[in-house]
C-alpha cells in the first residue's frame, strides 16, 4: 500500500510517500501500526482532530475499511483563500 504524506505530516515524519506491508483493518489501525514505528511517527500522527485523510484519493474517516485500498493520504485540513 502507497501511504502519502502531505504538509507538515511530511516534515514530521521526513517522507513524501513510503510503501509499506500492513494487515491493518481500518485506517485508525493503520495510524496505530505507524505511531509504533517511531517517535517521528507518534508525533505526526499525535493529534488525528488535525489530520484528514484520503482513501484511495477519496476523502474518508479514520474508521474507513482497508479492503483492497491501494494508497492512503494524510493532510491537514485545506483552507480556501
Amino acid at each position: 500500500m502507497d501511504i502519502l504524506y502531505f504538509a507538515w505530516v511530511r516534515e514530521r515524519i521526513g517522507v513524501p510517500r513510503e510503501q509499506i506491508e500492513t494487515s491493518a483493518a481500518t485506517v485508525m489501525d493503520l495510524v496505530a501500526e505507524l505511531r509504533a514505528r517511531e517517535e517521528r511517527y507518534a508525533l505526526a500522527f499525535s493529534e488525528l482532530a488535525s489530520l484528514r485523510v484520503a482513501v484511495d484519493q477519496e476523502l474518508s474517516d479514520f474508521d474507513a475499511p482497508l479492503v483492497n485500498v491501494r494508497e492512503v493520504a494524510f493532510f491537514p485540513p485545506m483552507t480556501g483563500g
